[in-house]
């Protein structure tokens, strides 16, 4: 058995990939911004793993001309419905709106998962969309 239990890894991972698109990697000095999200959740324990979140995540893949945010978005909330990742989702719907997806596009993408992703993570995925979009 590895560090982390499997409750203990899923939980982790969830916060690396609720991680703000924004996040870049930089230290503390007089003229910098504080750490970024990845710093704070992982930077202490893998700094190398939140400075990847950083820089490769978020400050390239995240940035690519190929596909908008907007297409990001859809493409990263499919993955976590379709992987039933919900405490991922619930960052990444919010950021999907954010990224130009309404509501309606969101919960459509949802259903039209329930045939290819399975029942079970689509209706679980709406549960979160639903608690997220009435905040």
């Amino acid at each position: 058995m590895g560090v982390f239990s499997n409750s203990m890894e899923a939980g982790f991972l969830a916060a690396c990939l609720a991680l703000p698109v924004f996040a870049p990697a930089q230290t503390l000095d007089a003229q910098s911004k504080p750490p970024s999200r990845a710093q704070q959740l992982m930077g202490d324990l893998a700094p190398k793993m939140a400075d990847l979140t950083d820089k490769v995540l978020y400050g390239d893949i995240w940035e690519r001309p190929q596909l908008s945010k907007r297409d990001r978005s859809l493409v990263t909330v499919s993955a976590l419905v379709a992987m039933h990742r919900p405490e991922q989702l619930k960052s990444h719907l919010l950021l999907a709106r954010q990224n130009g997806l309404t509501e309606e596009e969101l919960v459509e993408a949802i259903t039209h998962l329930a045939f290819y992703a399975g029942w079970p993570n689509a209706v679980s995925a709406l549960a979160v969309a639903k608690e997220v979009f009435r905040k």
